[in-house]
């Protein structure tokens, strides 16, 4: 059986169990009606990470001189709008560079980068008292810098967009732990600005799309007492149509559009001061179309953090 299919059915029984009874019942978003905070409640993580070393031209060895840094930020805004609209928007941010020098000549190289992201999302959730709630998000991907055609540098791209319509359960709505899932269509839109197609001599913008089926957990809650938060977000996408299949009829990779897409991020932060923590992000990957392998992403960094209000 498919894991989307699995996935499918999981969703759907959690989501259909009945409620309790209304004398018992909390909230259909699982909150305390009267804890509900007025206006926006923003809260931003802010990390940058940065490590150098150097050698002189006459330094008796083969170590090189190296100078890596990292920025990362992780922004949440939501707002309870209305009695029934809830409005969450979430803003990823990550950009950083390592300078190598060259081991014979000492000279510094190029810098090439080591994380590159730009990751904003907002979903509007109806809360009716209802079992389920609906629900409609935007999403938009992209990057600062992109360097993968080696005669031209192009900024903000390539960039994805997703719209999707559904179903939401909020299963745990606490000050520090809060557990959400979204099951529903999407539509995705790629589009690649400027680009040089393989074998090709003209530049043009590419530009494809497809649709399907996403689900989407995102979790929160403290560990160890409260010392470190764990969040983590886990994105499982299915597509059923995508707008290149008739071209990639026949070719090996002809179906790779059609297997699942895991995106599943965890991010643990520890605080060691009221302002300064430690946060390690650990991303697992899969899309065949890239690589038919999973693919995993690690980063340690220290900063420093504040809320708000």
């Amino acid at each position: 059986m498919k894991l989307w299919l699995v996935l499918i059915m999981a969703s759907a029984a959690l989501v259909t169990a009945s409620p309790a009874p209304a004398d018992e019942a909390a909230p259909a978003d699982g909150t305390d009606e009267a804890a509900v905070p007025d206006g926006w409640q923003v809260s931003s993580d802010i990390n940058l990470t940065l490590t150098q070393n150097a050698y002189t031209d006459n330094w008796d060895g083969d170590e090189t001189g190296s100078l890596s840094w990292a920025f990362n930020s992780n922004t949440l805004a939501e707002n309870q709008l209305t009695d029934v609209v809830n409005n969450r928007n979430t803003l990823k941010l990550s950009f950083g560079q390592t300078h190598k020098q060259d081991e014979d000549s000492k000279k510094w190289d190029r810098p090439s980068k080591n994380t590159d992201l730009i990751d904003f999302g907002s979903v509007f959730r109806f809360a009716y008292g209802w079992p389920v709630d609906p629900f409609a998000s935007g999403r938009v991907e992209s990057r600062f810098l992109d360097t993968s055609d080696p005669e031209k540098t192009h900024t903000l791209n390539p960039t994805t967009f997703t719209e999707s319509v559904g179903i939401a359960r909020v299963f745990i709505k606490e000050e520090k732990r809060d557990w959400t899932t979204r099951l529903g269509g999407a539509v995705r839109q790629h589009l690649n600005r400027n680009a040089l197609p393989e074998g090709e001599t003209t530049r043009e913008d590419i530009f494809t799309n497809d649709a399907g089926v996403e689900f989407i957990s995102t979790f929160r809650t403290p560990l160890a007492d409260g010392a470190i938060t764990l969040t983590s977000d886990l994105t499982v996408y299915q597509a059923f149509y995508c707008s290149e299949s008739d071209a990639l009829e026949g070719s090996p990779n002809a179906d790779d559009w059609k297997s699942i897409d895991i995106n599943w991020e965890n991010t643990f932060s520890a605080g060691i001061t009221k302002h300064i923590v430690v946060n390690l992000y650990v991303q697992v990957l899969y899309d065949k179309e890239i690589d038919p392998d999973v693919r995993l992403k690690e980063t340690l960094s220290l900063g420093f953090t504040f809320k708000l209000l």
